[in-house]
């Protein structure tokens, strides 16, 4: 399945696409590609609003850009892997049975998922600016996020693996 088709079928059923995705086995390049896919969604969510800020304060946007291109494709990526451990220590100590794989995929594929929500807020607060209206929907993104991962996670760490 493509990756589109499979965003769009997780808003439905979350755990069954992650089910699927794990079943080809354990592929470190798979889980890095849509990690960095996802913040790559994310960093080109920023440019209406970098635009915007370029223009009301007369800063230049290639700086702006610059700077949010080292955050979100250079250091979000090392602070998601951090993150996505910490909660795989979490598991092992709880005895669950996800792997540290499992653990990285559901969030990885959790901000994908939730990455086109990231690129509506980029829209809004690009053209409404700050406002209730970009509040609202940055909560939505950030809700669907913890959604995503919460229910991913809770795959991972509910479901037996079969011996081999």
């Amino acid at each position: 399945m493509g990756v589109v088709t499979d965003i769009a079928k997780s808003y439905r059923a979350p755990r069954a696409v992650l089910r699927r995705r794990l079943a080809g086995g354990e592929n470190e390049g798979s889980a890095l590609v849509t990690l960095m896919l996802a913040c790559g969604l994310i960093f080109v969510a920023q440019w209406p609003r970098l635009s915007r800020l370029a223009f009301e304060t007369g800063q230049e946007v290639q700086m702006l850009m610059g700077a949010t291109l080292l955050s979100w494709l250079f250091i979000m990526p090392l602070v998601f892997y951090v993150l996505a451990g910490i909660v795989a220590f979490v598991l092992r100590v709880l005895k669950t049975p996800a792997t540290g794989f499992e653990t990285r995929m559901a969030l990885f594929w959790g901000l994908l998922c939730a990455a086109p929500l990231w690129l509506l807020w980029g829209l809004t607060a690009g053209f409404v600016g700050p406002g209730a209206a970009t509040t609202a929907v940055g909560v939505l993104a950030l809700s669907a996020l913890i959604y995503f991962w919460g229910a991913m996670l809770s795959e991972v760490a509910h479901t037996p693996k079969k011996e081999s």
